[in-house]
């Protein structure tokens, strides 16, 4: 046995769980993911999964995944740099530039990979980026790779975001990162605030909308639209594995900015192209987004019944504004005790943990699809409501 092995043979923290029979990550999920899916035999009702719009099963993406797979093959054999584009992915790139109000965008083949490469490669060792204590992995890694000179500030804390703005050389880029939704808290961004500061101290703006798209602002256009700030953030970025029901993402910004991150970001001019079938799928739901506006106003109605229902019972849900609902446990084991017991009684919720979250605010999440029900949210409720009284975590 080498080294290498040596070291890692000794992380048995995921074996722990298993052990104890409430290990709550990978899942199998047989067929189609809905408001009920199922696993391990059992039909279960599904409040983990990001499809917002609850499109993921829509028979029109489907079609349109299939015309592009006959039509184009299942991939492209290479990156968007060199023979890896179709005219698929440019009048996708134009329509997402059309939808959130930029200039241009770019389609990358992840959304990790927008945040990762864009962040690495936009700034030099001059510049400063400077970002929410909570937001993504991805902008945390992109960060981290990037030579610029890296900032936190503490969450949705302006007074704090102030200090670090100060802290920066006035001569030098300063961007501002930040997720426009939290995927974790639900709560959102203080935009207008952040672009007040952006303003006083000569900044850019750049903004996650990975959990905004399909959700807020005009047509779901994102929490930019939202706050009537799209004009002022510099650059956008969203996904595809959410709202738009597929796999990929995309940055959105000026000409000017895209014209370097094409020829520049590394993840995208080293990466292979976003296939066919998946830039097909988000075409698809995208149109049917903007063609369906009912879609979205379900979901508030489902949101607000739904925050209602868990604060009546006693939940703590924190600071969400959206359809990612925190129900706080506040307690490592119980998190993994509460997701398991809520999945033998029929509910998908996933466990939050550190690196996740602080040490003292782990939490399961409960997110709503459009497709849900208010007959399943009031099921979901009285569900987790017995397992939270069963742990002693709600009276």
């Amino acid at each position: 046995m080498g080294l290498l092995q040596d070291k890692l043979k000794n992380y048995r923290e995921p074996q722990k769980l298993m052990e104890a029979g409430i290990y709550p990550y990978f899942r199998e999920i047989k067929g189609k993911q809905g408001t009920v899916v199922d696993m391990e035999g059992r039909q279960v009702l599904m409040f983990g999964s990001n499809a917002y719009t609850g499109l993921t099963g829509d028979q029109r993406i489907i079609d349109a995944a299939k015309k592009a797979l006959d039509k184009y093959g299942s991939g492209c054999a290479g990156s968007r740099f060199l023979n890896g584009t179709l005219d698929l992915h440019v009048q996708l790139e134009k329509e997402l530039a059309e939808y959130v109000n930029k200039d241009e965008a770019l389609v990358f083949s992840t959304g990790f990979s927008v945040n990762d490469g864009v962040l690495a490669c936009i700034c030099d060792r001059n510049d400063y980026i400077i970002c929410d204590d909570r937001d993504h992995a991805s902008i945390v890694d992109g960060r981290r790779k990037s030579l610029a000179k890296g900032l936190k500030f503490k969450h949705n804390d302006m007074e704090d975001l102030e200090k670090k703005l100060q802290m920066c050389n006035p001569d030098s880029v300063k961007l501002i990162v930040v997720d426009g939704v939290f995927s974790m808290e639900g709560d959102l961004a203080k935009l207008p605030e952040i672009v007040a500061l952006k303003k006083k101290y000569n900044a850019s703006l750049m903004v996650d909308e990975a959990h905004g798209i399909g959700v807020f602002g005009k047509q779901g256009s994102g929490v930019c639209s939202h706050f009537g700030l799209t004009d002022e953030v510099d650059i956008i970025m969203g996904t595809f594995s959410k709202s738009l029901a597929s796999i990929g993402g995309f940055v959105a910004a000026d000409s000017d900015i895209i014209n370097y991150l094409r020829h520049n970001c590394r993840t995208y001019i080293f990466s292979a192209s976003n296939t066919p079938a998946a830039t097909a799928a988000a075409q698809e739901a995208l149109h049917i987004i903007k063609s369906e506006p009912e879609r979205i106003e379900h979901l508030w109605d489902l949101t607000k019944f739904a925050l209602k229902r868990f604060k009546e019972e006693g939940f703590e849900i924190g600071d969400t504004e959206s359809p990612i609902i925190p129900l706080y446990v506040r307690d490592f084991l119980k998190t993994f005790q509460v997701t398991h017991r809520a999945a033998e009684l029929g509910v998908f919720i996933n466990s939050v943990v550190p690196p996740a979250c602080a040490p003292d605010d782990t939490l399961v999440r409960f997110a709503l699809m459009a497709t849900h029900t208010e007959e399943q949210v009031e099921k979901g409720v009285q569900i987790l409501k017995q397992v939270f009284k069963e742990f002693n975590i709600i009276k």
